[in-house]
């Protein structure tokens, strides 16, 4: 399946977008997976909305300027933006990993459209908290705990992985523990 530039629409949604990249660099022999606010988006029916796609490379990270060219994607400084599209492409360096831990088991989501991979729900929330843990950002609590609430997560995995996070991790992970208790509730 190849992808003309005219593929990606105004109409679009952020996950027929993602799906249409990753297809299209896979196709190209680049294997991406998407992470960060975008995972959350599709994770989360849009609840948090983002703008950033951002894809890691799994295993040896090669060029992508000829497929992202090929889809009209245009280099704005470490972004990749399309004239037809409100979303943005970015390719931070890999591996994929949340914290200190590399991941190497990913989603995928299958459409017309291709293959999208993707971080599973519970290392999407990994993700989130990883910001949370070492910067206090409280939105990626928030966002963690909207991924936590739709999809079945491995909790005791969260909470080991937290504990090796460092002397914040497993204060931090009671306090997302709680308020998803609490949003269940």
């Amino acid at each position: 399946m190849s992808f003309a530039a005219g593929a990606i629409r105004e109409d679009a949604s952020l996950e027929q977008v993602a799906t249409i990249v990753c297809t299209a660099l896979e196709e190209a022999g680049v294997s991406v997976v998407l992470s960060g606010g975008a995972a959350v988006s599709i994770y989360s029916d849009n609840e948090y909305e983002s703008f950033d796609l951002d894809f890691v490379p799994v295993g040896l990270a090669r060029r992508v300027d000829h497929v992202m060219e090929s889809l009209g994607f245009a280099r704005k400084q470490r972004h990749w933006v399309h004239p037809g599209s409100r979303y943005w492409v970015e390719f931070p360096g890999g591996p994929v990993a949340v914290g200190d831990e590399v991941i190497r088991d990913f989603a995928e989501r299958r459409s017309a459209l291709g293959v999208l991979r993707l971080l599973h729900p519970t290392e999407c929330v990994m993700d989130r908290l990883t910001w949370f843990i070492h910067n206090t950002d409280r939105q990626c609590l928030e966002q963690a705990v909207q991924v936590a609430l739709r999809h079945p997560i491995k909790l005791k995995r969260i909470e080991r992985w937290a504990a090796g996070e460092g002397p914040n991790g497993s204060g931090r992970f009671r306090e997302f523990a709680a308020l998803l208790r609490a949003a269940k509730e």
